[in-house]
């Protein structure tokens, strides 16, 4: 079909935008590049639903108007890309984590409430992947990079309240993307500005940090994580990593979904950016991220990017043939009930 043909015409890396609506010049480098995915941050939304909307078309109008994945950062706590007053502020997956701590049931049933009442506030501004659960879990004194972000401390809650929040989104036809694959919580540097390096044990890896994600394997879609494993590649990053790639997360996790980078112009990662996306590009990942919406790194990093082919291709076939209608419930009994769940403040 002719969507087929647009999507394998289609290159493996996901932009961001630099304003409020497109540029002239966005708007010829998207149409010229065909990336598959674009991503949204806060400097992309205003107070008004409409802006958003607006924008949301116009960059899948520029990539001939399919039902391109338009992602967000929608975790809650201090990573909410929309906010009042539009969205209302949601809790950390920390403050959920204590509502989980205090009754298993109650915390995966706000875990599931809060993914369901994101994809309602999404999915009506046309935005269809939340990237979320965070599946980290962090050990004491890591860095906060991560901190309230995590549902808890250990692999057992993260699981379940990760795999409640995943489902929440589905419910809403929204797809989630689980982050950071094969863990992020023992980052004692934040990958934003440095490259974290972790000396843990396999085995200790597998008990802790990877867990999660193999439970989630059957997930459509997952990001990397900026982050030296020396164990397992001591010399890159599982970004880069062609070994942590093949032996971790397609191996041992089982994680055969579409696996997108982590931002590619994070200091984390050494070199020009259109190194870093050659890096991502040729080592494991399927699509390269790239956020920032800054036009010359922009067209360095689309430089390197490749058409998506073959596995990488069949894997972002299968997230577009997710893509579906949500259920039937009504938003205001998704709110009160997730409302008094919530411990009073």
């Amino acid at each position: 079909s002719s969507y087929h043909r647009a999507m394998s015409e289609s290159k493996a890396v996901i932009l961001g935008v630099g304003g409020l609506e497109l540029t002239a010049e966005e708007r010829a480098f998207y149409r010229d590049q065909q990336p598959w995915g674009f991503i949204l941050f806060g400097r992309n939304v205003s107070a008004e639903p409409q802006q958003i909307k607006d924008l949301v078309a116009a960059l899948r109008d520029t990539v001939g108007g399919r039902n391109a994945p338009v992602l967000i950062d929608q975790e809650g706590g201090r990573v909410q890309r929309i906010r009042e007053p539009i969205c209302p502020r949601y809790p950390s997956g920390a403050d959920l984590g204590a509502i989980y701590r205090a009754d298993r049931e109650k915390g995966i049933r706000a875990a599931w409430l809060m993914s369901r009442l994101h994809a309602f506030d999404l999915l009506k501004l046309g935005i269809n992947v939340d990237c979320l659960p965070v599946l980290d879990v962090p050990v004491e004194g890591a860095s906060d990079v991560i901190g309230s972000r995590a549902y808890g401390k250990d692999p057992t809650t993260v699981t379940e309240m990760g795999h409640a929040a995943a489902h929440g989104l589905k419910a809403g036809g929204v797809l989630p993307v689980m982050k950071h694959i094969p863990g992020h919580g023992r980052g004692f540097a934040d990958s934003h500005h440095e490259l974290p390096v972790v000396d843990t044990p396999l085995a200790e890896l597998r008990a802790h940090d990877f867990a999660p994600f193999k439970a989630l394997a059957g997930e459509l879609m997952a990001m990397s994580a900026h982050v030296v494993y020396t164990a397992i590649d001591p010399k890159f990053p599982a970004t880069t990593s062609e070994i942590v790639i093949r032996d971790i997360i397609r191996g041992e996790i089982g994680f055969d979904g579409l696996l997108m980078s982590d931002d590619s112009s994070m200091n984390a990662l050494s070199g020009t950016l259109g190194e870093r996306a050659r890096a991502i590009a040729n080592n494991g990942c399927d699509i390269v991220l790239h956020c920032n919406g800054k036009m010359e790194e922009m067209i360095q990093v689309a430089a390197e990017a490749k058409p998506l082919a073959g596995k990488a291709l069949e894997r972002a076939r299968r997230v577009e043939a997710a893509f579906g209608a949500p259920d039937q419930l009504g938003e205001a009994a998704v709110r009160a009930e997730f409302n008094a769940l919530l411990p009073a403040v």
